[in-house]
């Protein structure tokens, strides 16, 4: 299904790949103009735009760790000079997850994975709420994970992040509820993308295996949710987890 998201400026971080080039994808299908951020991927991310182009959209790349504080000024002044201020916010961008038994950890583990899932949500938010709060409107999308509700063993440092996410979004839904901005957050099943291409496939099996629609699911699905949440359809939704899983976390 696709959403009337035209003349929307729409950025999304991590989008050289996985559930980010999806995404971007997704939105541009919508009608978005899409900024797609990559850190190192360059030829993935030109591929990304150069798939939306070909399909009659409009899609340019930007260069950038989205951790970093100036980095952030700089890749969201140069789409606002590009293609306007930004409308739709995805904060997709992650890191290799760490899978480590407690005793291994180092609270170095879980600072990294609070930069890609806290410090970078922030950093982005502070930069597109000025036209967001002027125009009274705005859509702001974490992506998510159900490893916040299914507790995995191992990946502490992830989930932990996860969840702090998640507080981010409930909190900021509230603080930003006045002035018509959305705040909503994504989280996706165990979807094999290019960052699980290496995953056994007996892994793949066991977890589809416990799914209620019994199969794993596509990074389009995710595409579709963020397209939703990004439309007027969803401007009555804010401070939710929309959990895209086939079912395989009920709460």
């Amino acid at each position: 299904m696709q959403y009337d998201l035209q003349n929307k400026v729409a950025l999304v971080t991590g989008g050289s790949r996985g559930l980010g080039a999806a995404i971007s994808n997704a939105l541009a299908c919508s009608g978005a103009k899409v900024a797609i951020n990559f850190f190192k991927r360059q030829d993935e991310a030109k591929a990304v735009q150069s798939k939306i182009i070909e399909s009659g959209g409009t899609a340019e790349i930007f260069q950038g760790d989205v951790t970093n504080e100036k980095e952030v000024v700089r890749i969201c002044k140069e789409v606002v000079n590009m293609f306007g201020p930004i409308d739709i916010l995805v904060v997709n961008a992650t890191l290799v997850h760490i899978h480590k038994p407690i005793e291994e950890l180092v609270w170095q583990d879980m600072l990294d994975h609070l930069e890609f899932f806290v410090k970078s949500p922030l950093l982005l938010v502070q930069q597109v709420l000025p036209a967001m709060k002027m125009k009274r409107r705005g859509r702001i999308i974490n992506i998510g994970s159900e490893v916040f509700e299914r507790g995995i063993p191992g990946f502490s440092s992830y989930v932990s992040a996860k969840g702090a996410q998640l507080g981010l979004t409930r909190s900021w839904a509230n603080e930003l509820g006045p002035f018509q901005i959305t705040v909503n957050l994504v989280a996706p099943g165990w979807i094999p993308t290019e960052m699980h291409r290496g995953d056994p496939e007996e892994m793949k099996t066991a977890y589809a295996k416990n799914v209620p629609l019994g199969r794993m699911g596509d990074a389009q699905d995710i595409g579709e949710i963020v397209c939703f949440l990004a439309s007027d359809a969803a401007k009555f939704i804010t401070g939710q987890r929309i959990t895209v899983n086939g079912g395989n976390t009920m709460a």
